[in-house]
């Protein structure tokens, strides 16, 4: 008995040490930056929520180009229902904790359980040319979904803001186009009939009717009247000389927020009972043209789970 109780205190010991050795090094990863041989960083943003900050080389870690929500959240439609859940949300209040990091030579991650069984793995990798978003999805519960997708919502500030959509760009097959080129009175209407806002263009899905849609929630949607054919959304710096991109492999649509130049180019995967599914989509972040980074997601999109 005494064995076995002494024993028992020692697992007990061991796993509070293990705890708080995972959360000083959570917040050891916290105060780390991954740089890249062109001087790029990635750090992390916010040791409490999901959220990474990219510098270009020569900056302050406080300033950047922007902050990635990472994911914005998580949704998801059981298979045979028709509304879409939020498995999670970053800006939740009752999130059950927070993103125990951990840094593997160029990349930063962790690991959480969403709601419905499902346990998620997220992971952004620094690479030469900007940064590589993977998720992983591990489907525990008794519940297959249709559809699922973590939602990576980057947010350009600096010299890649972009209000009036003056240097934001896709492609079609002729070549790049403003995302809202069709809606030139956006350059001079007052900011608060402007905004807030949202821009989209089909890739996969059909191209809406409506060009211009009021769906009750106070925003207004405008929808480009023609389709892309490579799901590439990319906005210039203010100086020419930056190219922030977003690519991925297959998507339904690509859209913004004008008011916080996010890119979205979102995948979806379905999740049956007891499967493991991946998804990725990246981040260009290069100096040079828009025609060299399109190049870029060009030669690499094959290469996107």
């Amino acid at each position: 008995m005494r064995i076995e109780g002494s024993l028992e205190v020692l697992r007990a010991l061991a796993l509070v040490l293990s705890s708080c050795a995972l959360a000083a090094y959570g917040q050891t990863v916290a105060q780390t930056k991954i740089v890249n041989a062109a001087g790029l960083q990635l750090l992390v943003a916010d040791r409490d929520s999901p959220k990474l900050r990219v510098v270009l080389p020569g900056q302050a870690s406080t300033e950047g180009v922007g902050d990635i929500l990472f994911p914005e959240h998580v949704t998801a439609v059981k298979t045979g229902a028709t509304d879409a859940q939020r498995l999670y949300l970053s800006s939740a209040n009752n999130n059950s904790d927070v993103p125990h990091w951990r840094q593997l030579r160029n990349s930063i991650e962790y690991e959480r359980e969403l709601r419905e069984g499902v346990q998620f793995l997220a992971r952004a990798s620094l690479e030469e040319d900007g940064v590589r978003f993977h998720y992983e999805f591990t489907n525990r519960s008794a519940a297959a979904f249709s559809m699922i997708s973590a939602v990576t919502d980057p947010r350009l500030t600096s010299i890649l803001h972009d209000v009036r959509l003056e240097r934001t760009y896709v492609h079609h097959p002729d070549g790049f186009d403003l995302l809202a080129s069709e809606t030139p009175e956006r350059l001079t209407m007052p900011l608060d009939r402007w905004l807030p806002a949202r821009y989209l263009v089909s890739y996969a899905w059909p191209v809406p009717r409506e060009r211009i849609e009021h769906r009750g929630d106070g925003i207004t949607y405008y929808n480009k009247s023609r389709p892309v054919d490579f799901p590439f959304l990319a906005t210039v710096s203010t100086d020419g000389a930056w190219v922030v991109a977003s690519f991925t492999n297959q998507v339904g649509n690509l859209w913004t927020n004008p008011d916080l130049t996010c890119q979205h180019v979102d995948p979806q995967t379905a999740l049956t009972r007891g499967q493991h599914a991946v998804i990725e989509m990246k981040i260009l972040v290069m100096r040079g043209s828009i025609h060299q980074a399109f190049q870029h997601a060009v030669n690499q999109r094959a290469s996107l789970r």
